[in-house]
């Protein structure tokens, strides 16, 4: 049995990915510790918190430079098991020890599935070094694509994608620096693990879509949740799952490259907005208008989203080829861009703004794409970006996202606020993105420091 085989293989290979990975993980558990010891100063689990932090990131570290199956599998098991106790933190926190629980039977899922793939993979190819798979010509076909199938499952069971959500959504009685750590590195081991396997994934064309359905429907699912939640922790968390469906559909369109690209970036972002949410209370907001936006803004914002697709196109050297998915990731950053646009615009006194938008989505798509572009360069040659043909399942979900884009701008949700069907879609999705009821603490003095 392959999988339980070490002597065919050193159990470590650095990779460029590994590298990569590793400097975002330092940076994030750098960042984690120093914060807890002043937003946490007083509390008398601060040290043991630290340490285990400290043990999380090196079990992750452990991970992504695994070359042995097995040894990835100890360094994801290992680093839930310490996030589930960062979860809990303390027993007598009930809501949190809820938390915890509900992240474990989640990671259970996952670990079984990731196993079962694992030892499917090493059947198909007679190896359990990672490597080797990824350069195996002689797989067996029936058992990669099963093994490769649930892989999958335990990556969205990780990154926390409809429907395997809930333990994410639930797990906001933590301490806010076990937020930041969950939502900007441990959510994105599922991105990382599709990575890993990406010349296998290349090689499925059908998992490929499989990947890109599921992070449409999770992208347009949480996305929309978000909208609809009055305290920002929520709103935090169902972001956290709408991009890791934007990470699933680069995968699923074959740009593998970007996804570890808008991983790094989303982790990084995610966790300063987590260890900034205090000071939100205390933020002067600016106004907004909430009104469908004008002809003339309408216009700018397209020149803006022209612009930004353009040098998102030039800097990111994904070409833009009406017959592959390269030009997805273009609309995507068209619709950036002109978003971007659309927010300055609509900020009140300011009357040039619809004047400078077109440079601001210059600025925009250059900054995007040499984002992606350096990222796919660390990476050197592991080879991991590569165009899908376009087909109608590609066509499709861009052009479902499009719609809903269009319609949030032009602020459709409020001209059929009256209607019936709206009313149960809104309740639904709102009862939809609720935490299971006993991981809500309802009064302050439910905690004990």
């Amino acid at each position: 049995m392959p999988l339980f085989r070490f002597s065919e293989s050193g159990l470590f290979r650095p990779d460029n990915l590994s590298f990569v990975m590793a400097g975002l993980i330092i940076f994030v558990i750098a960042n984690v510790v120093a914060f807890s010891s002043r937003y946490m100063a007083g509390d008398r689990n601060l040290r043991r918190h630290q340490r285990s932090v400290m043990l999380l990131g090196a079990c992750v570290l452990l991970m992504v430079f695994a070359d042995h199956l097995l040894v990835l599998l100890a360094g994801w098991a290992a680093g839930n098991l310490l996030l589930v106790k960062l979860m809990i933190h303390k027993s007598e926190w009930g809501a949190a020890r809820t938390s915890g629980l509900l992240a474990l039977k989640a990671f259970a899922i996952g670990f079984l599935l990731l196993v079962a793939g694992f030892w499917l993979l090493a059947q198909s190819a007679g190896t359990a070094s990672i490597h080797r798979l990824n350069s195996s010509h002689a797989v067996e076909p029936t058992m990669a694509f099963s093994g490769l199938f649930l892989v999958a499952l335990a990556a969205m069971t990780q990154s926390a994608a409809w429907p395997f959500h809930r333990w994410l959504l639930s797990s906001l009685n933590s301490p806010t620096p076990v937020s930041a750590l969950m939502h900007a590195g441990l959510v994105n081991g599922g991105g990382f693990i599709l990575v890993r396997f990406a010349p296998l994934y290349l090689s499925q064309p059908f998992l490929l879509h499989v990947l890109f359905i599921a992070g449409l429907i999770t992208a347009v699912v949480g996305t929309f949740w978000k909208l609809l939640q009055p305290d920002v922790k929520r709103m935090l968390a169902c972001s956290t799952m709408g991009q890791m469906g934007f990470m699933l559909m680069q995968c699923g369109i074959g740009l593998f490259g970007p996804a570890v690209s808008h991983l790094c970036w989303h982790g990084l972002f995610k966790a300063y907005l987590f260890l900034g949410a205090a000071s939100v209370v205390r933020e002067k907001r600016s106004i907004v208008s909430a009104g469908c936006p004008t002809l003339l803004q309408c216009f700018a914002a397209a020149l803006a989203g022209v612009a930004g697709a353009a040098a998102f196109t030039l800097t990111s050297d994904i070409r833009f080829d009406l017959r592959d998915t390269g030009c997805l990731m273009a609309g995507l950053a068209f619709m950036a861009a002109a978003q971007l646009a659309l927010r300055l615009m609509q900020t009140p006194n300011n009357p040039l703004r619809l004047f400078a938008m077109p440079v601001v989505g210059l600025i925009a798509g250059s900054l995007y794409g040499f984002s992606v572009r350096f990222v796919d360069i660390a990476l050197g040659s592991s080879n991991v970006t590569q165009p899908q043909p376009l087909d109608v399942v590609y066509g499709t979900g861009f052009a479902v996202i499009l719609m809903v884009w269009i319609a949030m701008n032009l602020n459709f949700m409020a001209r059929i606020q009256s209607h019936a069907a709206w009313k149960r879609l809104y309740v639904a999705a709102l009862n939809g993105s609720q935490p299971h009821p006993r991981t809500v603490t309802a009064i302050r003095t439910g905690y004990r420091y």
